[in-house]
């Protein structure tokens, strides 16, 4: 009996690592570094999800084993990179990384920086990555030398003859990623070069199965085929029951006119539509009660399809985050003197949540300003500063010789200021007793805080008392 369960637990652990997949790499240049890898949670949200980290010795070497059932795609930022992967199950990616370069002082301070993507290349050249890698670097290649053809002259003969040329240089590859990856990219380059309408190319979708939906060739299609489509379809000619149907939460008509227009049906219409009504939420164009309420809509929150099931989810929450009248997620972190504070801990005054970098010169005027601030509204009003990671030293220097004013918080991780989705510095928030939002976007210090708190504390303390007085 003991052997036979001993076999089976050999079994089961073969059967385990024979769908894992093998992560190594060694370059003295990242020693002590560590490289984290994520995916995307679906095509609309692309939620980062993480999946595995490679975390280098002082040799610079690192292996890593990550659970694989499928062939999945993982990215990681690191300096001023973003490298692309595909993990292929039973297989062993020794990675080959370029010369790392970190972030400048600018690009650090550049909200709308965007870092160099490319595939990772492996040291064994018939791995899917290096295929992928190839195919792109000939793709641009071709399109690059007849740029002119393709996109000013709209040449179809031009697009044919590189679209055949890449059909003889990889017809060997027959894996159904990279099949996926070369018919989505080039489609890309068909609809840019001749202008196509969406509905002009939007049945290539229904022959995507689902499991690529979170690849890179998928989603930049398919964001480019649905993004604001919504708005853009309100407002055309006889785009008035569009229009109705969003704000009557009619989900069958729009539904039906998805498929019809675009050709596709399914789980694949049901995607887009899920796609054009996150985007009509944000546009101002439509009735976000109904949009809410059609979001949550069976069709979607119980979709048999895992994807669309967890995107409705992901986007009802999203549409409720940081919205007025719904609670803030708390901030526990500790401030310079090594003590943890968390925000809601004061439940007598309003929050004044401002995210700061001392290092800019921007937010050290801001944060000078909080003295008249504090002074003003100190009875009612709490300040909480949550302040980037920078030379600790200097940041402190800073803050005593200006008698910087309120709580002072530091994300040594950006675990907040990547949750509440930061971008850039200042960013201020203000919150009531509770923690619930009051303003999404409440001025900076120098920009208007006081004319805008002001009226609305007087209001605020005008209506309670009336309400006690009742």
């Amino acid at each position: 009996m003991h052997k036979i369960i001993l076999l089976a637990f050999l079994f089961s652990l073969n059967f385990l690592t024979s769908k894992a997949t093998t992560i190594t790499s060694n370059n003295l240049e990242y020693a002590g570094k560590t490289l984290d890898f994520f995916k995307y949670s679906d095509p609309i949200t692309q939620e980062r999800i993480p999946v595995f980290s490679l975390n280098f010795n002082t040799e610079g070497k690192c292996s890593e084993l990550v659970n694989t059932k499928i062939t999945t795609y993982v990215f990681c930022d690191f300096g001023i990179y973003q490298g692309m992967l595909f993990l292929e199950p039973n297989q062993t990616i020794t990675l080959k990384l370029p010369p790392l370069r970190e972030k400048s002082f600018a690009d650090q301070k550049n909200p709308y920086f965007s870092p160099v993507a490319f595939w990772f290349a492996t040291e064994n050249k018939t791995q899917l990555n290096n295929q992928i890698s190839n195919f792109t670097q000939e793709i641009n290649h071709l399109t690059d030398k007849f740029f002119n053809q393709i996109y000013f002259q709209h040449s179809r003969e031009i697009y044919d003859s590189v679209t055949f040329l890449l059909g003889e240089k990889f017809s060997e590859l027959k894996s159904e990623t990279f099949i996926n990856h070369k018919l989505l990219h080039l489609k890309m380059v068909e609809v840019d070069a001749f202008r196509q309408k969406p509905a002009d190319y939007s049945n290539i979708f229904p022959s995507i199965k689902s499991n690529f939906w979170i690849h890179p060739s998928f989603i930049s299609l398919f964001e480019k085929t649905f993004s604001k489509q919504l708005s853009f379809e309100a407002k055309a000619i006889k785009g008035q029951k569009i229009g109705a149907a969003v704000n009557n939460a009619n989900l069958p008509f729009l539904l039906d006119q998805v498929k019809t227009k675009y050709k596709i049906d399914g789980n694949t219409a049901e995607l887009a539509l899920l796609k054009m009504l996150h985007d009509g939420f944000y546009s101002g164009d439509f009735s976000k009660i109904a949009i809410k309420e059609m979001v949550k809509n069976t069709v979607f929150a119980q979709n048999t399809n895992q994807i669309i099931k967890d995107a409705a989810l992901r986007i009802s929450q999203k549409f409720d985050f940081l919205q007025t009248g719904f609670a803030a997620p708390t901030i526990c972190l500790k401030n310079l003197n090594g003590d943890e504070y968390c925000t809601n801990s004061n439940k007598d005054k309003f929050k004044y949540l401002i995210f700061a970098d001392t290092e800019m010169i921007v937010c050290r005027e801001h944060l000078k300003y909080l003295a008249s601030i504090q002074q003003r509204f100190q009875k009612h009003l709490e300040i909480i500063i949550v302040l980037r990671n920078t030379d600790l030293n200097e940041m402190k220097t800073f803050l005593a010789n200006s008698k910087i004013q309120g709580v002072k918080l530091l994300d040594k991780t950006n675990k907040y200021i990547d949750e509440y989705k930061i971008r850039s510095f200042p960013q201020c928030f203000l919150l009531d007793e509770n923690h619930k939002v009051k303003f999404v976007s409440a001025k900076s210090p120098l920009d208007g805080f006081e004319q805008q708190f002001g009226p609305f504390l007087q209001q605020e303390l005008f209506q309670r008392q009336r309400n006690q007085s009742r």
